[in-house]
């Protein structure tokens, strides 16, 4: 009986200090930039947001959900009278994304490298507007500053399907993440 309980002690106190060493979790928000296909052919430079929110279950394996918005102009083609030039107008644009999916990570000394695969959908208003299906491809790097504070550089392939046409589009991002 005596060594059936220190047992399950030991598994107790194992299992504790194991726990222990899995980080929770992190929040991310920073500056975003979005290399936007928009139409055949035209593109955009659109600035805006990121955030994110990642839940661990194991020490280099998370959950994450990512929202962002990107604002600016774009030029989308609009039909022309025959004989002339391809013709443009300008309009406002907003894309949002709201993009979910696993991410993978490992610590080395004050770096932590990441790589994810997210799916979910983005949301794009301007003269018309269209919500398809989205995926972003990528990652990035925390640089650890000070406890639980880190610095974040990311890149994703932001792949989008509006108005019937294929967008592949390329985000940058920057900014804070705070761990918990």
């Amino acid at each position: 009986m005596f060594r059936i309980i220190v047992i399950a002690l030991l598994i107790v106190l194992l299992t504790t200090a194991a726990a222990a060493q899995i980080p929770k979790g992190n929040v991310f928000f920073g500056y975003s930039y979005l290399r936007a296909d928009l139409a055949s052919g035209s593109s955009s430079n659109l600035n805006g947001w990121n955030g994110s929110l990642e839940g661990k279950f194991l020490p280099w394996i998370g959950i994450v959900a990512d929202l962002s918005g990107h604002y600016g102009s774009g030029q989308f083609p609009i039909s022309c009278p025959p004989g002339t030039s391809p013709c443009t107008i300008t309009v406002d644009t907003k894309i949002y994304s709201f993009v979910f999916g696993p991410r993978v990570s490992v610590s080395v000394g004050k770096i932590t490298p990441f790589a994810h695969a997210l799916f979910g959908a983005s949301h794009i208003s301007g003269d018309g507007s269209d919500t398809s299906f989205a995926s972003a491809y990528g990652g990035g790097l925390d640089y650890h500053l000070v406890p639980l504070v880190n610095w974040r550089f990311q890149a994703d392939l932001l792949h989008t399907s509006f108005f019937s046409g294929t967008q592949n589009n390329v985000r940058l991002s920057t900014g804070i993440v705070l761990h918990f």
